[in-house]
């Protein structure tokens, strides 16, 4: 299994001490977190997409770029692109360019949105979600695999020989579905052969897990090999050396955070810590508690890819660092050992070879 660390950049005061960073400092922890995930040996940094209150993630492929500038080894990610609000020239564009930066180190999740402010902001039809995402993936894909592109949709003018500039550093960057609730996110990353990302963050994990066997099932039926299914998984991380430790610390972080998202799509049935550590998908406790929970959601997705969020309510950049190290140092060594790492990313210090094209899956 490989490991990754990511953020929204939510832009709150501290649940505990009320003091709120700058925008700017805020900026700067999440640059500073992603060097230091990698110094730590996590595989993988990933910043999400939002266009509201409280979050400053507006512009995920500004701060990738600069993250990609301070790192490199570790893989660059969106956590999500939202992607049905979006033009995807602009897109391939600011992605591509994030991938030459990077050395090839960028892989997008993409996403539909669970939140409203996009859908004015950007002049989209909330109604048309679903078509708006199936339909800017497929010009997506087109972009970075072809040259003069010429196409026609239902919501953007038309392209005639359109060329999008970078193009991707070797090959199209791999693309992830993100899904919390949406069987059209599975049903798409089934379709194009795509691997999905279950989100895992506010619902039980019976809910993802089957999420998780509807997308199997459908890759299957379009024809894919069943052993090439991937699955990646989110959750908020609080790692402390014992159980009481981490609830005591994290108590006033985590219900403030759940009573802030007290709202439609973003509320969750776990509303203590003793909940969602001992209910929900949170990884809430010692490192011993943190990796059985990790090998028990393990067994209910068969994923290869876990993702950690360590920023709740204002937490502390530097309790966020201590979490970190304790889970580098105590629990990622144990997983990697016990749980299989069937993902093959390339060697960014290799020299440039030019990559074949890649084959569409079959539909």
């Amino acid at each position: 299994m490989r490991f990754g660390v990511m953020t929204l950049i939510d832009h709150v005061p501290d649940a505990r001490s009320g003091h709120l960073v700058s925008p700017t400092e805020r900026f700067r922890e999440v640059v500073d977190l992603a060097v230091l995930a990698e110094e730590l040996g996590f595989d993988a940094f990933g910043v999400g997409e939002r266009h509201g209150p409280p979050f400053l993630s507006s512009s995920p492929p500004a701060v990738l770029g600069a993250i990609a500038a301070r790192t490199h080894r570790i893989r660059l990610f969106t956590t999500v692109t939202v992607l049905s609000t979006l033009d995807p020239v602009r897109v391939a564009e600011d992605y591509a360019t994030v991938d030459q930066l990077s050395g090839g180190r960028l892989e997008l999740t993409i996403g539909k949105g669970n939140a409203p402010e996009p859908w004015a902001l950007f002049g989209r039809d909330s109604r048309a979600q679903y078509a708006l995402q199936e339909e800017n993936y497929e010009l997506l894909r087109r972009l970075w695999r072809e040259e003069k592109v010429t196409w026609s949709g239902s919501y953007r003018p038309p392209l005639t020989g359109a060329t999008t500039l970078p193009r991707p550093y070797r090959q199209p960057p791999t693309v992830w579905h993100g899904s919390a609730t949406s069987t059209r996110s599975v049903e798409l990353a089934a379709l194009w052969g795509d691997p999905l990302f279950a989100a895992n963050a506010i619902q039980p994990v019976a809910d993802y897990a089957a999420l998780v066997d509807r997308y199997r099932t459908r890759w299957a039926a379009y024809g894919h090999d069943p052993a090439a299914a991937l699955v990646g998984s989110g959750g908020t991380l609080f790692a402390a050396p014992d159980d009481r430790t981490a609830r005591r610390r994290f108590a006033p972080y985590y219900e403030s955070a759940v009573a802030a998202r007290n709202v439609p799509g973003n509320n969750t049935p776990f509303r203590t810590v003793d909940e969602a550590a001992d209910l929900g998908p949170a990884f809430i406790g010692s490192p011993a508690r943190i990796a059985d929970k990790i090998a028990a959601q393990h067994r209910a997705y068969g994923h290869a890819l876990q993702f950690f969020s360590v920023d709740t309510a204002g937490l502390p950049y530097a309790h966020r660092a201590e979490v970190l190290h304790l889970t580098a140092a105590e629990v990622l060594p144990q997983l990697r050992h016990a749980l299989p790492d069937p993902l093959t990313w390339p060697d960014p210090t290799a020299p440039d070879a030019d990559a074949a094209p890649a084959a569409e899956p079959v539909r």
